[in-house]
């Protein structure tokens, strides 16, 4: 019995596996960090019905009956109006650069409309690119228009009986008026994608020189940290070259997915993610120093970047410090930028706020990976 099974050497290896664990630090804290982020996204950043969505009001005479209007549709929860005094112009860029969900336009003969007893007609144009965060927002609104109105005139009874004075309210739903689900998800995973394939590919790469032992004889090399950097990223850059134009071959042909914008702004944003996704996996390779702590680290990253980025759930969904947790993620911007070009057709200077972000990302990954870089293995 005691061949087949000891206490003592059990109990040994016990201990010497614990000891082993404890000293693989990122091992550890993965066992403990990744539970505690599934509980925390999950939990509290993750909402399906967004609420409080920025709203701009174009409205040239702003008498009484709009602002009962614009009082009613703040009340749903549902719209925040961040401008109420912009023109058409304004509330169209803001629309195409994503600084607002909905445009409401109240006709200048609204109030007149309504004290000579016809039925006034209000506008909301709907940023419809993600099909599911103005759905809730656009059920509300007929009922809520025409309560607004009535207490305002003070007929709600006279109102319920004959039915008249109601306020037609119609709806543009822009850059995705059939609500199909794949315009917002099959460019998003453009992004996913090359996230998922570029880190990983870089920080297993150059981790696995070093367990091999050949990083020593590049070391041993006459080249500056820059120049090994460089020679180690570029060739990712081919591989996401042709990662881009296998998915955006996919997403006209297959999907059918629309592209309105300039393929010169798209493809500038697509080299600036991609120049940060391999130089983010670079800085993992500076600090991990086995291959499965690679792996263990880009798939902390996986995790929050794709549930607080806006693929998964709706951005403006989310709590405040969720979202400003997002803004800290590339895969954030690129998503803001690829569907700002394929479906609203943005150019630069629509998708200039996102395209900045992501140059940011790219330099200061770029200065902390020369940082971080060993001239040796000690």
């Amino acid at each position: 019995m005691s061949a087949l099974l000891s206490l003592g050497r059990l109990w040994s290896l016990l201990v010497k596996e614990t000891i082993q664990m404890r000293r693989d630090r990122i091992t550890f804290a993965m066992m403990l960090g990744v539970p505690l982020m599934q509980l925390m996204l999950f939990g509290f950043a993750i909402n399906s019905d967004p609420r409080g969505l920025p709203a701009a009001l174009v409205a040239p005479t702003q008498d009484r009956f709009t602002r009962a209007m614009v009082s009613a549709l703040e009340l749903t929860g549902y719209y925040r109006f961040v401008t109420v005094g912009a023109s058409a112009a304004q509330a169209e860029a803001m629309l195409v650069r994503g600084d607002v969900s909905f445009v409401v336009t109240v006709p200048s003969d609204f109030g007149r409309r309504i004290e000579r007893g016809d039925h006034p007609v209000m506008l909301i144009e709907a940023d419809a690119t993600d099909p599911s965060v103005a759905s809730g927002a656009i059920s509300t609104l007929g009922t809520v228009a025409a309560e607004a109105l009535q207490r305002e005139q003070g007929t709600e009874t006279a109102a319920a009986e004959a039915g008249t004075h109601a306020v037609q309210v119609v709806v543009h739903r822009r850059y995705n008026p059939e609500g199909i689900t794949q315009y917002n998800i099959v460019p998003g995973l453009l992004g996913v994608i090359l996230q998922m394939t570029m880190v990983m590919m870089t920080a297993m790469g150059l981790t696995r020189e070093i367990e091999r032992g050949t990083m020593e004889n590049l070391l041993a090399m006459p080249a500056s940290p820059l120049e090994i950097m460089l020679g180690k990223i570029l060739p990712f850059l081919g591989i996401g070259a042709v990662q881009v134009t296998v998915v955006l071959v996919a997403a006209k042909l297959i999907f059918g997915v629309p592209f309105m914008g300039g393929l010169g702004v798209l493809m500038a944003g697509i080299l600036v993610f991609v120049l940060a996704l391999v130089l983010l996996g670079y800085l993992i390779s500076t600090v991990a120093r086995t291959q499965l702590q690679a792996m263990q680290l880009t798939f902390f990253y996986f995790l929050p970047s794709i549930l607080l980025s806006g693929f998964m759930f709706p951005y403006r969904g989310m709590p405040g410090w969720a979202q400003a947790l997002g803004e800290l993620l590339p895969l954030t911007h690129f998503l803001r930028m690829i569907r700002a070009v394929m479906l609203k057709g943005a150019g630069l200077e629509g998708v200039a706020q996102p395209l900045a972000a992501l140059t940011v990302f790219a330099v200061v990954l770029t200065g902390a990976a020369l940082l971080r870089f060993r001239r040796t293995l000690d």
